[in-house]
């Protein structure tokens, strides 16, 4: 049975708990629709957006995404203290970050060995553990 990309989108949204605005719809059919995980920047999903003819602003991509986030749908990825990534792709793995065309891709998550962790500080727990390459061209 193939799954659609109206019935992908609602999914996704109701695994979130949110409510199916149009502007949810719209952009999360922009992010899940075709099935294939994505790492946007908030520009990026609004020149998407535009591209597809939806009149959403760029505020109301970032609140979008944040609630995105929130529910558990999405994971931020911030980079450098001014650029977040935001990434379909829930679960922990590796990033690898272009230096040359600012882009974030996966990166092999079954070649990252982590050995340990530091001990948190005491009343505090380890919620997530964030690892991005950063790469440029040799030379």
């Amino acid at each position: 049975m193939t799954v659609s990309a109206e019935e992908r989108v609602a999914g996704w949204l109701d695994r979130g708990g949110l409510r199916p605005t149009r502007q949810r719809l719209a952009l999360a059919s922009l992010l899940v629709g075709d099935g294939e995980d994505r790492h946007v920047t908030a520009e990026i999903l609004y020149d998407m957006a535009s591209r597809a003819g939806e009149k959403v602003s760029l505020a109301t991509v970032y609140n979008t995404l944040r609630a995105f986030c929130e529910a558990g749908l999405m994971n931020e990825v911030v980079v450098d203290g001014s650029k977040s990534y935001f990434d379909t792709r829930t679960d922990d793995h590796p990033h690898f970050y272009w230096e040359d065309s600012a882009m974030l891709t996966d990166a092999p998550k079954e070649e990252l060995k982590i050995a340990a962790l530091p001990v948190p500080p005491p009343g505090t727990e380890v919620s997530r553990v964030e690892v991005v390459i950063r790469l440029r061209r040799a030379g």
